[in-house]
């Protein structure tokens, strides 16, 4: 069958083996490949992968659909599990009687109880709640939930977890996975959020970092930038300036070692000076998370890497 392309598309079209001047396109009513010239069928089984049913109104196509919620990794079942509404009511919406509630109260426990087979799918769940918890205290989307959840099964296949807290590597991985997708969330603010110390946070991060080959970057300053010059209400003006700081004094390598968060707190507060929109020291430390003395140090050696003092 010869095809040809069209003018407006980069899209290749089927011509009719009969009468070579057609298009062959697919019916919408029977699902067949039919001349739009001759009316030939090219094709006549194909695979109808639609439902079984028609809709003609949105009311009807919901109404008629089956499909439940996507599956997820952020549940220890992937949300496969049936659950029994809390409601109490029918299919109709009447309330239901009160031996009938009793029986679903009764159904609910066991529900709860068979979710979880044995001691490995319990931890699991505690962990990813605990990985939730933290998440919608970071105020981070839901791909990076999904993110740190396959880091912590990965964890747990590769039997990561033995000799470590829970917590230690739950935490871990949503600080890996916001680092993997590049949304900037420092260690003392995930440590906030967290019911585990700081430095158990960091050598666990490290060892399952290494152990599961996980490629981060660096984290860069200028992720940090939008997010604390709108805590500080500073213009666009100063954040491009900051950012430009920042560029300035990687090149002259002042960046290696440093803290990214006090990096772009210096910056912040030379843009702000430069711009004339003055913010003191201690409000960008604040903003930061960082203290003071890290600011001046990494002002004083961003001044002199623009030559400007």
């Amino acid at each position: 069958m010869e095809t040809k392309e069209g003018p407006e598309s980069a899209a290749t079209e089927q011509l009719c083996p009969e009468c070579d001047s057609g298009t062959v396109v697919k019916s919408t009513d029977t699902d067949e490949l039919v001349c739009t010239d001759c009316g030939l069928v090219v094709e006549e089984r194909s695979i109808d992968r639609g439902p079984e049913w028609r809709a003609f109104t949105q009311t009807e196509r919901d109404s008629k659909s089956r499909v439940g919620a996507p599956t997820t990794q952020t549940l220890h079942d992937k949300g496969l599990t049936t659950t029994i509404d809390w409601k109490n009511k029918d299919a109709y919406g009447r309330s239901l009687s009160a031996q009938k509630r009793e029986q679903m109260s009764r159904l609910r426990t066991w529900q709860e109880r068979i979710r979880t087979r044995d001691a490995g799918e319990r931890n699991l769940q505690f962990a990813l709640s605990e990985t939730d918890r933290m998440a919608s205290a970071l105020g981070v989307p839901r791909s990076v939930r999904e993110v740190a959840s396959v880091i912590y099964r990965r964890a747990l296949n590769e039997d990561l977890v033995r000799g470590r807290s829970i917590e230690g590597v739950a935490t871990s991985a949503l600080y890996a996975a916001c680092r993997q997708e590049n949304l900037p969330r420092s260690l003392d603010e995930i440590t906030e959020v967290s019911r585990v110390d700081k430095k158990e946070i960091g050598r666990t991060y490290r060892y399952i970092a290494q152990e599961l080959g996980l490629e981060l970057q660096p984290v860069d300053p200028k992720q940090y930038v939008p997010r604390f010059g709108s805590e500080l209400g500073v213009s666009e003006e100063v954040q491009q300036k900051a950012n430009e700081i920042i560029d300035t004094s990687a090149e002259a390598g002042l960046l290696s070692g440093k803290s990214p968060t006090g990096f772009a707190a210096a910056a912040l507060y030379a843009a702000s000076l430069l711009c004339n929109e003055k913010q003191t020291q201690r409000e960008v430390a604040q903003v930061a998370n960082v203290t003071e003395v890290t600011v001046r140090n990494r002002y004083q050696e961003q001044i002199e890497a623009m030559e400007l003092y």
